[in-house]
Order: C-alpha cells, then structure tokens, then sequence
C-alpha cells in the first residue's frame, strides 16, 4: 500500500523511542549472554542466575541509554533549572549510559564504568529527586525513586569494587592493598544500600499490596494477574528478610541469590505480561512506560546479583 510521506514520517517519530529502547535492549541482551557463557555453563543450581548478573544490570542500562538519545528533548526538562545546556546533559547522561552497559556486558573496565555510573546515580538522588521528597513529603513515591536509585547506585559500587578484587587477584602486589580496601568498602556501602532499599520496599508491599511488585511504584498489578495480593506479600516477607540478613551481614550470598532470583521471576512472569500488553498498545507512552518497568525492575535484580556475586561462597 502507497503511503504518503507524512503518514510515514509520523509513523517513524511515534516507533522510534520504544524501537531504539526495545533494539538497544536486545542487542546488549544478546552481548551479554556470549560474555557470561562460560560462567554459566560452568555454574551450578541458582548460581547460573547469579552468573547473569552483569547481563540483567547492562540491558536496562542500554534501554535507559537509548531512551535519553531518542527522547533527548522531552527529558531535558528534567535537567534542574539553574543549570545551563540541558540538551547536552540529556544527551551526554544517553552516551554514559550505553558505555556504562557495553562495558559492564563485556566485563571490560568495569571498575570504572560502575564506579562512575553509581556516581551518577548518586547525584540523581541529590539533585533531582531529594527535591521532589521535600516539596511533597506526604507523597511515598519520591522517596521510594530514592531507595531505587540508590540501590542502582550500591549495584554499580558492588560491580566496580568486584573488578578491583579481582584485578587484585591476578596481580598479588603490596602496593595493590589499597585497591583491595576500596574495593571492599565499595562493595560493603552498596550491601547496606540494597538492604536498606528492599526493607523499605518490604514494608511497601504489605501496606500497598495491589501494586506492582519488586520495586513498588503507582503501577497496579493487572487484574487478571492470579494471585498478585499473594505475590505481593510473598515478596515483601522474602524482600524484609534478605534485606535484614544484608545488614546484619549474616548469611547475606544466600539471601541475596534468592531474593535476585525471585525479582528475575518477577520480571519474567509479572513484568513480560505487562511489557507485552504494553507494547501492543497503540500509544508511545504506554509502551515506554511498560519498557521502563520492565527494565527498572531488572536493574534492581542486577544489583541483587550482583552483590550475591561479590559475596565469598564461605559467607
């Protein structure tokens, strides 16, 4: 069938956010699985999960990327007012985030690209979300976009910190103990701010149990989801007790391997129904909003592998 030019031209600026999202996803997705291969095929039980943990922290970070490079304007008004070049930053923090996923898929210097990519969350928190929890202390939103974001942030620490222990670890040198304490003290910063953030969204699920779950925002579960006041609550006592065993330091590979297990589950069985309703839907914005939860909640999983990763196995 002939189409005129502006039908097409509309057509292409309607798909091409979630297009880019979608295609950025899968082929980090697919950069990720070669580079995990052999520590998949050599894992055993739930550690071949744990042993994903790089690919389910690079994805979202590619989706996220590509959504900053194709909706570059809509999100810099986002950019605080007081700061100048707001294309540029939304743009710049687009190209920080594909890096940071192509090197965090292909372990190449992730010390670096999660160490700056937990920066960069940080100063999220302190400069666009602190302000939204103080001008709306009553809204429980804001100051769960704090715990998220900080737990991307801990997940990003815990990835860098477990490269420079293990670049340590190929070159026993004394003048490398340095390294070894930061890596540590990266790794233990972003332990706590997990366990902070899955007791808070603990808590969250047995006071809103209708909404979605793993990371609890204002999207409700569907209603022909069986059971979801069920899953709901079962997430929230298995997110309070990895969350106390995380701070407590007691038993914390373990709780953090199936409670990132769980979150994967989540976003297999809960977040793949809604991503696919989603993207069937004829809006743009109901398919980035589908795409953004779907990634969101795998990023918080990646964190949680990740930090069952960099815990001894003789915790």
């Amino acid at each position: 069938m002939h189409m005129h030019p502006p039908i097409l031209a509309a057509l292409f600026e309607f798909a091409r956010t979630p297009v880019s999202m979608c295609s950025a996803g899968i082929l980090v997705f697919l950069i990720a699985l070669w580079a995990a291969k052999t520590d998949i095929a050599s894992a055993r039980g739930l550690d071949k999960v744990v042993a994903l943990s790089n690919l389910c922290f690079a994805v979202p970070l590619a989706v996220f990327g590509a959504l900053h490079l194709s909706a570059a304007h809509g999100l810099m008004s986002m950019v605080p007012s007081y700061m100048p070049w707001h294309l540029f930053w939304a743009y710049f923090v687009g190209v920080a985030l594909l890096s940071a996923s192509l090197s965090i898929a292909t372990k190449i210097q992730v010390r670096w690209s999660g160490l700056l990519f937990g920066i960069m969350m940080f100063l999220f928190v302190a400069l666009l979300i602190i302000p939204g929890v103080l001008a709306h202390p009553r809204d429980r939103f804001p100051l769960t976009f704090v715990f998220r974001e900080s737990s991307f942030g801990g997940g990003g620490w815990i990835l860098a910190g477990s490269a420079i222990l293990a670049g340590n670890a190929l070159h026993e040198k004394g003048s490398e103990k340095g390294r070894e304490h930061s890596g540590s003290r990266l790794i233990t910063v972003g332990c706590v701010l997990i366990g902070i953030a899955a007791i808070f969204f603990g808590v969250e699920h047995f006071l809103h149990p209708v909404n979605v779950p793993g990371v609890p925002l204002e999207k409700l579960m569907p209603t022909w989801l069986p059971g979801r006041v069920l899953i709901s609550y079962l997430t929230g006592a298995i997110l309070l007790v990895a969350g106390a065993c995380m701070l407590l330091a007691r038993k914390t590979r373990l709780a953090a391997t199936y409670l990132g297990t769980w979150i994967v589950l989540l976003v297999l069985f809960v977040y793949g129904p809604i991503l696919i309703a989603s993207l069937a839907d004829p809006s743009t914005a109901v398919k980035v909003e589908g795409i953004n939860y779907f990634a969101d909640t795998l990023l918080f999983a990646g964190a949680i592998l990740a930090l069952a990763s960099a815990t001894p196995r003789t915790d």
